[in-house]
């Protein structure tokens, strides 16, 4: 199989081979007479789907997932595919990116850039600075269940859906008079694929299963109802595949009889059946791949079949729909929406169909908590969705864009928990990126450039001219900073604190000043992917970086000051953000890309990097910054409202920060075509890109609320093609639920959620007319000021809501409201985590707490031996405030009432003389989150 890397897909694409990665073009008729199904509209039109089979065309099959389990449904009659992913199945295995020559040569590279020998430069990157390997490893398949049922020939009926209400894959059709269905759906509490199978006339299922997969497998019957996929991930890169993997399928009938040999599956004359898909993974993190996979999968299929199939789904609605069910959007519903999703999308350029921009919305949302859940892997290029061995760009994480864009509406969308792997990945690049800093720029602190993967690979990939960007980490480490202004979370600050000072102190390490200009400046880097001259995309101090590094320095400042730490670093980086260039208006009235104020040699290129400071950043404002607010929709014309699926769907977000909503609407209308979606709503950049979809969910919330300037500004780009709705559960910075309505384009009524004490500042054209103001629970009027005419300030408590409205609105919208964490009235040192006294063997266990949120928190245990081999371990502790563990990957555990014990038996096995293992866990707490006063550590 051809290996397509992004270097091998940038190269063919300057060389105008790119359209060769473009899908063929689609079509799809409207239906006459076409009405939305009864179930879809019990979904309140937040539904895909079809009344086609996908047949081989995965673009047109349904995603599920469960952060870590991926699934594609493709709802055909005659055979059943699910092509299944799990998060950590990557290629290669554990390696060291750094290049040891770098440092030696960095003087001379920076020398040349400076002397404008751009190409030159480029050239000893190459030659001295790229990682090893010099490109990084893919994520890959794990392969295909097909359940084969025999001929469709006759079947009528046919119905094919994703209920975003639910997370379930639902198709149905009439088959010989009999109909049939099929539920599929990801369980996150219960770690299984569900596929439930039903008829209106007894004895009527009867399919054979069978597994299959480009990987290198085994496939067996390890029970009478059960078939197994054993395999290992391919290697990449010259770096051996390491990750193993056990997928099973077990099915249980209601009638009929089930039976398995020779690694097939088969049903006959059921009623019912449930078919489970246990998957486990070797992975356990970037450095150790020595997991008991099969034991993993062995135990969750075993706790899943011990579980009635309603409770299994019972639990996994209970479970999506707390975070699901936090946002309500309505933007109105015409006609087009009975049709088809595939035929809305084909037709809705030339229709009024506003309620796609709610199911586009919602989509994002339902993709995000599908892949991304606490204790799992960040949403990569495709999210947790691959059906091949060698995806393009390798599915991996992609920083200079991509990665911070999927999170873009975790927060603003209420989706705070699903960000938790992001800073764990970037704890994770805290030390492979320091060992890239030390030996390629003989530097402290870490850094990551413009990619990563599992490995958590940090040095420079795919070629100089795309890769050699350095602040890939400092972008990262921004996120920290502006999760905690929405969440208020002093935990999850401090327990990340230490990344964000140490991205800080590399550049600290590693500025230099600019021979003409007296700035400090990164050198060498680039303005993502984009030549200034032919063939030469480095530099120094490119104005994304300089915008970057403001709000790192910022970001690390203002993060000690709440802590009450490192006094001296904050004065340092408050001095070296001073000293960075700023942001200039150009000879065109844009913003310059660069220091010089070159022209691009790609005028419509895709990425627009140099607006990071109007997106996502705030250092471009209509009020603080006129200037060079004007210069960024200057720059915007220029590029042009073109791109790739994901830089589309970045400049909505764009122009809704420039309150331009009729031009972030035109781009929303431009990102739903064909070229740009596929019939199953995934993105297209072409090909497939999940950051789009992300992207796109972002600019509607942005459409809708802004907080990104110390206000909330309401409707700030509201389009005339949304004339009425509201929405309900947005969040903003400040800690901050809010809810509109609106008609006839003007704001009806806001009501805000208060997490925190605090002074709330809030804009609207709503307050340029009549208007109330109360507290909601006591119809109190709060005193306010009136900064502007179209602001209102005043004070807030707690835990209260906060409505305004025009005079004789009736209220309508409730915000879904997440619990603000407890108060913390003061920061306390980092607790000390709970060691265990030695057992015998000498071993011991350590628990610490490694991030929290409101109503959970993440943690793990460490075992160690001590100077005796031990072969297994159990860890037993009792909970002081009624914390219960709900998930944990890497152990078998119990848990009656606050007692906890967790062994071995499903993890690494003996541990060697002075070994240590660990295994995470996530958890619910009620109260406080303390850890317990004692661990007991016993061994064999």
């Amino acid at each position: 199989m051809s290996e397509v890397t992004r270097r091998n897909v940038l190269k063919a694409s300057a060389a105008g081979a790119g359209a060769a990665l473009a899908p063929a073009a689609w079509t799809a008729a409207a239906r006459a007479g076409s009405a939305a199904p009864p179930e879809v509209l019990a979904a309140n039109d937040l539904a895909l789907w079809y009344d086609e089979e996908a047949g081989t065309d995965w673009l047109r099959a349904l995603p599920i997932g469960n952060g870590r389990l991926g699934a594609m449904v493709f709802g055909n009659v005659d055979t059943e595919r699910l092509q299944l992913n799990e998060d950590t199945v990557w290629a290669g295995g554990p390696y060291d990116s750094a290049n040891t020559r770098g440092a030696a040569n960095l003087a001379e590279i920076r020398r040349r850039v400076f002397a404008d020998q751009w190409t030159s430069a480029q050239d000893l990157i190459n030659q001295t600075m790229m990682g090893t390997p010099g490109g990084q490893l893919a994520y890959q398949i794990v392969g295909n269940l097909r359940l084969a049922f025999g001929s469709s020939g006759g079947a009528t009926q046919y119905r094919r859906t994703l209920d975003l209400t639910t997370a379930t894959v639902t198709t149905s059709y009439v088959l010989s008079g009999v109909r049939h269905q099929r539920e599929v759906f990801a369980s996150a509490p219960d770690q299984v694929i569900v596929v439930r199978l039903t008829a209106d006339r007894a004895n009527s299922i009867s399919f054979s299963a069978t597994f299959d997969s480009p990987q290198r497998t085994t496939v067996s019957s390890p029970d009478s109802a059960t078939i197994g996929l054993d395999g290992i991930s391919g290697s990449m890169e010259g770096v051996t595949g390491s990750v193993r993997f056990l997928a099973l399928a077990n099915a249980a009938v209601t009638g009929g009889t089930v039976s398995s040999s020779g690694g097939t599956l088969r049903v006959s004359g059921a009623t019912s059946v449930t078919v489970l898909i246990s998957i486990g993974s070797s992975y356990v993190n970037y450095r150790t791949v020595n997991g008991d996979y099969q034991g993993i999968a062995r135990t969750r299929l075993s706790a899943a079949r011990s579980v009635a199939v309603d409770q299994l789904r019972s639990r996994h609605l209970a479970d999506y729909q707390a975070l699901f069910n936090r946002v309500t959007i309505d933007l109105g519903r015409t006609a087009a929406a009975d049709q088809p999703t595939d035929v809305r999308i084909a037709q809705h350029a030339s229709t009024n169909d506003p309620q796609f921009a709610a199911l586009l919305f919602q989509f994002g949302r339902y993709l995000l908590i599908s892949s991304s859940r606490p204790g799992t892997q960040p949403a990569n290029l495709q999210g947790i969705w691959n059906d091949s061995l060698a995806p393009s760009w390798d599915s991996k994480y992609t920083i200079n864009a991509n990665l911070p864009m999927n999170y873009w509406p975790a927060d603003t969308t209420n989706l705070s928990e699903c960000f938790l792997p992001v800073f764990d990945m970037i704890k994770d690049l805290t030390v492979t990126g320091a060992r890239v800093a030390q030996a390629q720029y003989g530097a402290g602190g870490w850094v990551t450039h413009h990619n990563t993967d599992a490995w958590r690979g940090a040095s420079v990939v795919d070629g100089a001219l795309w890769g050699m960007w350095q602040t890939g980490g400092a972008w990262l480490s921004t996120l920290i900073w502006d999760h905690y202004l929405f969440t208020g979370d002093l935990g999850f600050l401090q327990a990340n604190y230490p990344a964000l000072k140490g991205a800080a102190q590399f550049f600290l390490d590693t500025l230099v000043v600019h021979p003409t200009l007296n700035y400090l400046v990164t050198n060498p880097s680039n303005s993502p992917e984009l030549p200034h001259h032919a063939n030469a995309s480095v530099c120094g101090g490119p104005t994304m970086d300089n915008q970057i590094l403001r709000d790192l320095f910022d970001a690390a400042a203002r993060a000690s000051e709440v802590l009450g730490v490192d006094t001296t670093f904050r004065s340092q980086v408050r001095t070296a953000k001073d000293r960075l260039p700023p942001s200039r208006v150009g000879s065109r009235g844009n913003v310059q890309e660069w220091l010089a104020d070159w022209i691009e040699t790609e005028r419509t290129h895709r990425h627009v990097s140099h607006l990071y400071g109007l997106h996502p950043s705030n250092q471009i404002t209509k009020r603080g910054t006129p200037a060079l607010y004007e210069a960024a929709r200057r720059t915007l014309e220029l590029r042009g409202d073109d791109g790739t699926g994901w830089s589309l769907a970045w400049k909505i977000n764009f122009w809704a920060r420039l309150e331009d909503g009729a031009r972030a609407h035109k781009l929303l209308r431009d990102l739903v075509r064909t070229d740009r979606l596929a019939p199953n709503m995934f993105d297209l950049h072409p090909p497939f890109q999940i950051d789009g979809n992300f992207g796109a969910t972002s600019g509607i919330a942005e459409m809708l609320l802004h907080s990104h300037t110390g206000e909330l500004n309401v409707l700030p780009a509201l389009p005339t093609a949304w004339p009425a709705g509201q929405v309900a559960g947005l969040r903003g910075r400040g800690g901050y639920t809010v809810a509109l309505a609106w008609s006839n384009g003007q704001p009806d009524e806001i009501v805000v959620r208060a997490d925190r004490d605090g002074t709330l500042r809030l804009r609207s054209r709503l307050f340029t007319g009549g208007f109330t103001l109360a507290d909601a629970g006591d119809g109190s009027t709060p005193a306010t000021t009136r900064p502007e005419t179209d602001v209102v300030q005043f004070a807030v408590r707690a835990g209260r809501t906060y409505r305004a409205a025009r005079p004789g609105v009736t209220p309508t919208p409730t915000p879904t409201v997440t619990p603000p964490p407890p108060p913390t009235p003061t920061v306390s040192p980092t607790p000390t985590p709970t060691t265990s006294s030695p057992a015998p063997s000498g071993a011991r266990a350590t628990y610490a707490v490694t991030g929290s949120w409101s109503g959970g928190f993440q943690g793990e245990v460490t075992v160690t031996a001590g100077a005796t081999a031990i072969r297994g371990w159990t860890v037993s502790w009792t909970f002081p405030d009624g914390q219960v563990i709900n998930q944990i990957w890497g152990g078998s555990h119990t848990q009656s009432g606050a007692n906890v014990s967790v062994r071995n038996v499903d993890y690494n096995g003996a541990l060697a003389a002075g070994a240590s293992t660990t295994f995470g866990f996530i958890g619910t707490v009620t109260g406080a989150n303390n850890p317990p006063t004692n661990l007991t550590c016993t061994t064999t």
